[in-house]
């Protein structure tokens, strides 16, 4: 069984004799228990495309690898060739910026668990966190309230203009 950082040298070393662009690779086990890696290459044309794809799979199978699945065999713009613990994906730069697969894979890792002499500073990054929290809620209540009487004084002002009424001239 060839190991993982085995079988990404073989891939990315297969992309490069082709002469691939952009070969970014993510560890992406922190976000899927289906694979550790994927792979993502830019190619020039659909020729260079199969071409990629081809060499791939031929190296990975000298080196001792399987390939599992190929897909985009029909298609000049994406090929996907998966070799187990590593997906690759291939495709025309074009169609990588569209769908901008390096957003998707490049999640941060989750943070470590604090340690459990660590809880006076928690205790106190807590307290600071809280002070702020109470300010925001006053200072929500006091614009609502002030949001409020802001829209009764116009009211009020206007109301006041419309009631006064002159007194009836004697004889008119």
């Amino acid at each position: 069984m060839i190991t993982t950082a085995k079988l990404q040298k073989t891939v990315v070393s297969a992309l490069e004799d082709i002469k691939a662009k952009d070969i970014s690779v993510f560890d992406v086990s922190h976000i899927t228990a289906l694979f550790d890696k994927v792979i993502i290459a830019s190619a020039g044309s659909g020729r260079q495309l199969k071409a990629l794809s081809n060499n791939v799979q031929a190296k990975v199978k000298a080196a001792g690898g399987r390939i599992y699945g190929v897909e985009g065999e029909n298609s000049d713009d994406w090929m996907l060739v998966d070799v187990g613990d590593i997906i690759v994906h291939m495709m025309q730069p074009a169609m990588r910026a569209h769908y901008n697969l390096e957003e998707l894979w490049n999640q941060p890792k989750p943070r470590a668990p604090r340690k459990a002499g660590a809880q006076d500073d928690a205790d106190a990054s807590a307290a600071v966190t809280k002070r702020p929290a109470k300010r925001a809620a006053k200072a929500v209540a006091g614009t609502a309230t002030r949001s409020v009487a802001k829209k009764v004084s116009p009211v009020k002002a206007a109301t006041s203009r419309t009631r006064k009424t002159t007194k009836p001239k004697a004889g008119a």
